[in-house]
């Protein structure tokens, strides 16, 4: 049967396992090309290798991040092992620099997969009182002499803002390379490669996506080399992402600034209404002039906004009444608010600090907020509804 152009302005979406490669000659012109990992072949071969519906949405994820490439995967986790596992060398392998304060996901990646399976040589930055010295950083620099250091822009959960016009200017001077997570900052807030970043991960799970129906994950770089290691990583590891979830997160992508402007805006009004509440002891919020990097964040951000996450404190004397009071504010919200393990949607969700990150974090009182995109009175008003039932 001959195949009808259609005269659609949508990309189309194509499913295919393998593609039609008609004849020898093709064949064998498709597997020589295949060897040089180009981003958008001129003939197609197998999903896993590459997709047309999966390229056409990475290249709708370079022109956010303003990049030179952008190769999508099944999760954020997928991003975070694309990117760092192209700097493992066997025996060459040189030193890495972690910031501590990341997700509870990589740090455990880290543990469990890079020390234990890998055996590599893995160290760690720790922030002092919520800030990161930069004397210190550069300290370990010098002693450890990694190959890359690999932080956070906004750090999960405690939303740390990263002094990274200072850390950039230490990696251009020892010439360390850096991988950024830039999930709960995302392009709209900063764009790491424009200041120099060797790559930018995304868990698009989160915010690029937005409505909690698929996971994906995105790594970001404008150095063509790292781009065909990178391609042949995620070829043989086998990190694809479906042509079906790389369509419906095409779509989602149209509405990104929309909806995380809004995010920004609900985030802010929440955290000054949740910051003058009698029952909070404490909010993290980097608009906050409170916050310990709100200079960080302002310097970085500008006026764009500040993300769509409040971490806060209920406020208790002793750690029975603090659980008992996080517990009862969880139960109100449970029509309003659902306790969701993920963050980013369209809907307000959140999440207790302790029962995830205890061992981290053992704070009792402690509530991650993603803000969602609702009318953002509605979400105050179940708040405050929650917090009173909490007090009881």
């Amino acid at each position: 049967m001959n195949k009808k152009s259609v005269n659609s302005s949508h990309p189309p979406l194509y499913r295919e396992a393998g593609f039609n490669l008609h004849d020898s000659e093709t064949t064998r012109k498709a597997f020589a090309d295949e060897l040089n990992h180009p981003h958008e072949p001129e003939n197609y071969i197998y999903s896993r290798y590459r997709n047309p519906t999966v390229v056409a949405v990475e290249k709708q994820i370079m022109a956010l991040e303003k990049s030179g490439w952008a190769l999508l995967a099944e999760t954020g986790m997928a991003a975070v092992d694309i990117a760092v596992s192209l700097f493992h060398k066997g025996k060459e392998t040189r030193p890495w620099l972690f910031f501590h304060e990341i997700y509870g996901g990589t740090n455990s990646f880290i543990d469990s997969v890079l020390i234990k399976r890998r055996g590599l040589d893995i160290h760690r930055f720790y922030a002092d009182d919520g800030v990161y010295d930069m004397n210190k950083l550069e300290d370990i620099i010098k002693t450890v002499k990694p190959e890359f250091f690999y932080f956070e822009a906004v750090s999960n959960p405690m939303l740390i803002v990263a002094d990274v016009h200072k850390i950039m200017a230490l990696a251009k001077k020892y010439r360390v390379k850096t991988i950024i997570d830039n999930t709960f900052a995302t392009p709209h807030l900063w764009r790491p490669l424009e200041d120099g970043a060797t790559m930018v991960i995304h868990s698009v799970t989160k915010y690029l996506s937005g409505h909690g129906d698929i996971t994906a994950g995105v790594v970001c770089g404008n150095d063509l080399g790292l781009l065909k290691e990178a391609i042949e990583y995620r070829k043989w590891a086998g990190h694809f992402l479906s042509p079906d979830d790389a369509h419906r997160l095409g779509d989602q992508l149209k509405t990104f600034t929309l909806r995380f402007e809004q995010h920004c805006r609900n985030a802010f009004e929440i955290a000054r209404f949740l910051s003058s509440h009698p029952l909070i002891e404490k909010v993290l919020y980097p608009g906050l002039k409170s916050h310990p990097t709100h200079p960080e964040a302002k310097a970085l951000f500008g006026d764009k906004g500040f993300g769509g996450m409040v971490t806060f404190d209920i406020a208790g004397s002793l750690k029975e009444e603090k659980t008992g009071r996080c517990n009862r504010f969880i139960d109100a919200l449970q029509n309003h608010i659902p306790l969701i393990p993920t963050l980013g949607e369209a809907d307000t969700i959140l999440m207790p600090i302790e029962a995830v990150w205890g061992a981290k974090y053992p704070m009792p009182g402690m509530i991650r907020l993603s803000v969602g995109i609702e009318d953002c009175q509605s979400i105050i008003t179940a708040l405050d509804q929650a917090l009173n039932a909490a007090k009881q």
